[in-house]
């Protein structure tokens, strides 16, 4: 579990790296701090098509093989972000971290149940996403941190070792995987007819867009409109990512006994969170505060949300991942496309506006539309 663990914190590590990295890596590459933006809306797209797509392709072969490859590819599409002399190969190299992010998401999410025990699943499961969380923690500020002392191209350069280096842990410590059943187009279609499935769905959409629309673009929000310094950033998203740890794994128990309530507590409290940063930024305190709850909430998000698809879809949970990860990476780049297109055309405040009152459109999703069997509103 492990093992795989860390599949699921190098790939949102190598997602998210540009969050702290935009204003360098922007000013480097000659483009504005919205069309660095589009580093993440790019690693999105890519993400959303190929989680359906791999699943649908890779038919019954061993999942451990493919998680091995997807992360081998990762490593290289991260050395190539390294390397980038100007825009354009940047873009290649996140085309590739969003092909590789997207299999080694599906594959990973539905592996819990196959790996311990049924009584363990939730905790198992909330393990496994610990590793979105803990890239909050430490991948996203260790990359701001790293791209502060080093230059940003050295923080892709360690995403890729680190890739690496995960590539040989599940070699040799994940058993064989061969495929419970293949994954076809009309079994992942009509799981779409499923109202439970159909509201979760909904609620990933509009949550994940709220929570990228604001935070691609938090460096600038924190500097520019709530007047923190450059050298408080990486603290702050460090409290940040402490604080989604928290949320991940609390979040994980609640969830398994009410997704509903769970999941729609955490959309309120975010959208709560990011509609006070801006008036409340202004110090350092304010700033924590608010960036601790933010956390807290967005932390629970994965794990509450596959857990509501998995309890929609139990005999179908490779295909219920698929349409759990492309949803949430194209919201993703949803998010992060809108809030650019905000930050560069009204300003970044904007983005927290936005993000507000997608957040609360998720929370009356939530409360209102069809939930698992056996959940408390």
């Amino acid at each position: 579990m492990g093992a795989v663990a860390l599949s699921t914190f190098t790939v949102v590590t190598s997602e998210m790296l540009p969050v702290g990295l935009l204003t360098p890596m922007g000013r480097a590459l000659g483009v504005s701090e919205g069309t660095a933006g589009l580093t993440l809306t790019i690693t999105g797209v890519l993400a959303a098509l190929s989680a359906p797509l791999i699943t649908l392709t890779v038919g019954r072969r061993d999942r451990r093989t493919l998680l091995v490859a997807l992360m081998t590819l990762l490593a290289a599409a991260n050395l190539l972000a390294a390397w980038s002399p100007n825009f354009a190969v940047m873009v290649l190299a996140r085309v590739l971290v969003g092909f590789g992010m997207g299999g080694v998401w599906t594959l990973a999410a539905g592996l819990a149940v196959r790996l311990v025990p049924a009584k363990s699943v939730a905790s198992a499961t909330s393990l496994i996403f610990s590793g979105v969380a803990v890239a909050s923690v430490l991948g996203v500020p260790a990359g701001t941190y790293l791209g502060d002392l080093a230059g940003w191209r050295a923080a892709f350069a360690g995403a890729g070792g680190l890739a690496l280096l995960v590539a040989a842990a599940l070699t040799v410590l994940l058993p064989r995987l061969p495929a419970e059943r293949a994954v076809r187009l009309g079994g992942v279609l009509r799981l779409l007819r499923e109202p439970r499935l159909r509201t979760g769905l909904t609620v990933v959409a509009l949550l994940v867009t709220a929570h990228f629309a604001a935070y691609t673009y938090v460096r600038p929000v924190l500097e520019d409109v709530a007047g923190v310094g450059p050298a408080l950033v990486g603290t702050l998203l460090l409290v940040y990512g402490v604080a989604g740890v928290a949320g991940n794994f609390a979040s994980g128990t609640l969830a398994a006994r009410s997704p509903r309530t769970t999941v729609a507590a955490l959309s309120a409290v975010l959208a709560a969170a990011v509609l006070l940063l801006p008036a409340l930024g202004g110090s350092v305190a304010g700033a924590v505060v608010v960036l601790a709850v933010w956390g807290v909430a967005y932390g629970g998000v994965s794990v509450g949300a596959q857990t509501w698809l998995m309890a929609s879809a139990p005999e179908q949970r490779e295909a219920a991942s698929s349409l759990f990860v492309g949803v949430f990476n194209g919201s993703i780049a949803l998010g992060a496309l809108t809030g650019g297109l905000l930050a560069d055309g009204v300003g970044v405040a904007s983005v927290t506006w936005l993000a507000g009152a997608l957040a609360a459109g998720a929370t009356a999703a939530a409360l209102t539309g069809r939930a698992p069997a056996g959940t408390r509103a």
